[in-house]
């Protein structure tokens, strides 16, 4: 009996292995590895990784076909159509294999010339224009392709990873929810409308959700040159956030600064500790404009900053805060530079400005102000700008 059950589970397996190697079974494996492989050799690629072996075989098939589209209708396919595979080559293919396909459209120009006769004898010829327009193309696709093999990102990837990068600071730069009763918004204008800014902000719910922590810092620099600092330190700002007492805060951050040993290392940064719950806060400074809270009692705008040196300049610095409280009704306003501050107008003027706008808002409240305070007051400003709304609804 158990010799048979044996006998059984043996025939059985070996229909399964039968069944397992059949043709249609060995085509669907090989697909399946194709597959695999072909996926990921586009990963590879795409992150710079990978051969372009395909890229550069199908280039070097489009030299052919298109010089024997010149020969036969030169009019309709001039020979410098040979430029499309040069041009699309420096975007794809490595130097090694960029010069491969710069040999095959020196090769085909030669056969179109032989073919279609001197360029004396009529239009639609291969003249000296045209080569030089190649090879103008040959030589600049080159240069780009040593610059993007030097930074080890392929074409696709580099402006994959500036679009990455700067919805990182986007995302980096979002308020948390307030409870009910409080209401927050920010604004951020990159200088000469560029994506990247030298501007930005880090906050988070501390102590159990009670406690907002926001730091508006502005890097040294504008726009694309501070961009890259201006996200190393916000994810670098973002880690100590919450990590350390308020008090430690802008100490670390100077030390870390100062770690980084940059030509323009320098920063300033204003830290809000504001409790929820009473509505008091805090207000640290490191050389950074001052906020300014509205009194709903009195309707003025009073200036609150803290004590303490630029980030990045010495080591040992003290940052003393400034205490106040937010009641209902009252709205404090953060900034930077840039939005108060140019070579024709100091800060005090600037300051009065921002105040005599924000005034405007009083009445039907700063729901969507802080947009339309940064157009109304530094629209055309070649710096950037940001601006911090904290409301206590009443």
């Amino acid at each position: 009996m158990v010799v048979r059950r044996e006998g059984r589970a043996r025939r059985e397996r070996g229909e399964r292995r039968a069944a397992a190697e059949t043709f249609t079974a060995r085509m669907k494996k090989r697909l399946h590895r194709a597959r695999i492989v072909l996926r990921k050799s586009g990963v590879d690629y795409f992150r710079g990784d990978g051969s372009d072996w395909v890229a550069l075989t199908g280039l070097l098939l489009t030299v052919p076909l298109i010089t024997a589209a010149t020969i036969l209708n030169s009019v309709w396919c001039a020979p410098a159509a040979l430029v499309l595979p040069i041009v699309a080559g420096g975007l794809l293919l490595r130097p090694a294999s960029l010069l491969a396909l710069y040999a095959a459209s020196a090769v085909a120009l030669i056969v179109e010339s032989i073919q279609l006769g001197p360029y004396t004898d009529g239009p639609s010829r291969v003249t000296p224009g045209v080569v030089l327009v190649v090879a103008a193309c040959g030589f600049f696709g080159l240069v780009i392709a040593q610059f993007r093999s030097r930074v080890g990102v392929p074409w696709r990837g580099g402006s994959t990873m500036l679009f990455d990068l700067r919805e990182r600071i986007r995302v980096q730069s979002k308020l948390p929810k307030l409870p009910r009763g409080w209401h927050r918004e920010m604004a951020l204008r990159p200088a000469g409308g560029q994506s990247f800014s030298g501007d930005f902000v880090v906050a988070a719910r501390t102590n159990g959700g009670r406690t907002l922590e926001v730091v508006l810092t502005d890097v040294s620099g504008k726009g694309m040159d501070a961009g890259s600092r201006a996200l190393l330190l916000s994810g670098a700002f973002g880690g100590l956030l919450g990590s350390l007492p308020p008090h430690s805060f802008l100490p670390a951050a100077n030390g870390y600064l100062l770690r980084q040993d940059w030509d323009e290392g320098f920063a300033t940064s204003i830290h809000l500790v504001l409790d929820l719950e009473t509505g008091d806060y805090e207000l640290f400074s490191a050389g950074h404009p001052p906020g300014l809270q509205l009194s709903a009692g009195s309707g003025r705008w009073e200036e609150k900053t803290g004590h303490g040196p630029l980030l990045g300049v010495y080591d040992g610095a003290q940052f003393d805060p400034v205490k106040g409280m937010l009641r209902p009704g009252d709205v404090l306003m953060l900034f930077t530079d840039g939005l108060v501050e140019t070579s024709e107008r100091d800060i005090a003027e600037g300051i009065d400005r921002l105040t005599g706008e924000a005034d405007r808002y009083v009445a039907g409240g700063f729901h969507g102000a802080a947009w339309h305070l940064i157009e109304a007051v530094a629209k055309d400003v070649n710096d950037d700008r940001a601006l911090l709304l904290i409301c206590r609804e009443a």
